[in-house]
Order: structure tokens, then sequence, then C-alpha cells
């Protein structure tokens, strides 16, 4: 089947699906134009990856490919060298990414995101704000982040080891803000991957190819269950992210990030909070 698009109740926010790919957009301001824009943008973009998905899960640097939305993820990987990533690491965030530059080219917006799975890409015009709650894989609220027109944050991205996709790591989440949602994307992947306990009898891990449609992390071990672990084990597996996220920082590569484990966090700064209360949904 080919893209598939509704209007959700309410009719203020757009659902667009095909395959793997499952955006919520919303808008305000030209709310009509820009969803037009972006189901106009959203009929291609799953052919666009597929047509050089080969190289795409190539491990960075990879050879150069042509179409603008592989040139983003391969852009977003490169940035990160020195580690193991494959522009893969990017496509969540470069899809949301890619549709809301198409919207904001066609629409006068005030404020507008577009949500592909938990990655995130905003849009905001002077004066506007973006809220949002942070919610565990039992759906326990872990925090809010709050980014305002002035912050340098356009991208957030979360990963861990029960997200979507496979993790090196045992985070339970990892949240990123970053200029752009597909550096974001990337970002969260790497800094998930840091907090690990390697060689821990408590963690099951088995090769990448092993296990299913993954062919970007080949013979990487990833992590396929966790057991108990103390406080104190806890705490170095998270600090060996915290490290990980704050040398992306302190390289300009992102501007925040949270990391969630065993029922403990660190924040790399304020852009987080801690809270119980559910904020206003964005």
């Amino acid at each position: 089947m080919g893209p598939v698009a509704a209007l959700l109740p309410g009719g203020k926010r757009l659902h667009l699906q095909h395959g793997p790919i499952d955006l919520i957009i919303g808008a305000h301001g030209d709310r009509v134009r820009a969803f037009q824009a972006a189901k106009a943008r959203f009929e291609t973009v799953l052919e666009e990856i597929v047509a050089e998905l080969d190289v795409l899960q190539m491990a960075s640097p990879s050879p150069a490919v042509s179409g603008q939305i592989g040139q983003t993820m391969q852009a977003a990987a490169a940035s990160f060298n020195g580690v193991f990533v494959t522009p893969m690491a990017a496509v969540a965030g470069t899809v949301a990414d890619t549709v809301l530059a198409a919207m904001v080219a066609a629409a006068d917006l005030d404020r507008a995101y577009v949500n592909n799975g938990g990655d995130i890409a905003l849009h905001l015009a002077p004066g506007q704000r973006f809220r949002m709650a942070m919610a565990g894989h039992d759906g326990q609220t872990l925090g809010q982040i709050d980014i305002g027109y002035d912050d340098p944050v356009r991208g957030i991205a979360t990963s861990g080891r029960h997200g979507r996709s496979l993790s090196l790591g045992i985070a339970d989440s990892v949240t990123v803000l970053a200029q752009s949602a597909s550096a974001a994307d990337v970002a969260a992947t790497l800094i998930a991957n840091a907090v690990d306990l390697p060689g821990h009898n408590a963690i099951r891990r088995r090769r990448a190819c092993e296990i299913g449609d993954s062919p970007d992390l080949g013979d990487q071990l990833v992590v396929t269950g966790c057991g108990a672990l103390s406080a104190s084990e806890a705490e170095t597996a998270l600090n060996r992210g915290l490290i990980r996220a704050r040398a992306f920082q302190s390289q300009g590569l992102i501007t925040s990030a949270c990391l969630f484990l065993n029922g403990q966090s660190r924040a790399t700064d304020t852009h987080y909070t801690e809270t119980r209360k559910v904020p206003e949904h964005a």
C-alpha cells in the first residue's frame, strides 16, 4: 500500500503512515496549507530511502548518495566520528526534519511539530514554546521538557533498549535535544549505547545479524535482556552514558540530554525537569 493520510479527531493533527514510518503532525497557523505540504512531501519519502538503503546501512563514512534524505542522514552520522554508527541511526529524525521543512516552506506557521515515533522536529516562531512530557516504557511520567524560541533546539529524539530499534546499551531511555531531529536521533542512539556494563552476567546479548531486520548493525552485540542491577551498578552505567553526552555537548553536537535506568536519571542541564505531574500537552 502507498502512503495513508488522515486527520485525527478534532482536525488539528494529521496522521501520515507508510510502511514503518508513522507521523503525527501538529501546526498552529495556516494549518490547511501546512498539512497539504506535509502530505505532498511524504508521498515519496519511503521510496527515496529504500532506493539508497544498501549504502545507508553501511558504517559511516559510507559512499555518497544522491537523494536529499540520504545525504542528510549521512551528514548527521558523519558528525559523530570516532564511534560506530550508520546513517540509519538518523532515519527517523531526518524524515521528521524533511516533512517539517516542507510545511514551513509552504505555510505561515507560529508553531509546528512532526513526531516520528518519538523523534520530533520543531518549528517555533518568536515568542512560541514547546512543552512535552517524557514517559518511561512502563508509562510512568519521567519529566518535562520546555523549549522556547530562543533555545537552539529544533529536534528531540529518544532511544534505549525498550524502543523500536536494537540497542547496544542497557538504558531504559535517553532523550536528546539538538539543533535538528536528525542530529538528536544519532546522538540518542549513541548515548544509549554507552549506558552499559560490559561483561556483566545479568545482561543478555546476541549478534544483531542473528535477530532480524537490522543489517546495518551486522555482528554488533545488541542487548536482548537485562536482569537485576544494584543501585551502584545502574549509577556506573548511567555515568558512562553521561560522559558521552557531555562530550557531544562540548563539541556542539547536542544541546542537552537526559538518561534513565532502573529508576535513576542523569541530565546535562536544565532543559529537563523531573516531575510527577504531566504538563500541558504540546
